[in-house]
């Protein structure tokens, strides 16, 4: 198997790699305006059908398909998720339900 991601082909092509990372950001946070509001995880987190989780799959997906295509870029996994998951922490569209179990959030 033939490594792709091109973080790993050309790791010194810093500038490359952070201009698709905030790329990606905007990407995810473009897809996200699509849908209603979207709750997080609820009682179960490892629920895969979970419309968070289908979201999460879909959209990385689509994802490195949108790399590959605008900017000839195999993003890394890992590349993809953190991008998601900072889009959804800067995102308004997603509601977290009151008793989720983080201990850092103030319900008050």
């Amino acid at each position: 198997m033939a490594i792709r991601y091109d973080l790993w082909l050309y790791p010194d092509n810093i500038a490359r790699h952070r201009a698709v990372e905030a790329d990606l950001i905007r990407y995810f946070m473009e897809r996200f305006a699509d849908y209603p509001h979207i709750r997080l995880f609820g009682a179960d987190p490892y629920d895969y059908d979970a419309p968070f989780n289908r979201l999460h799959d879909v959209l990385m997906a689509r994802a490195g398909e949108y790399c590959e295509r605008e900017w000839r870029y195999v993003p890394t996994p890992e590349q993809l998720n953190r991008a998601f998951f900072l889009a959804v922490g800067r995102s308004n569209k997603f509601v977290r339900d009151p008793s989720d179990g983080d201990p850092h959030r103030s319900d008050s």
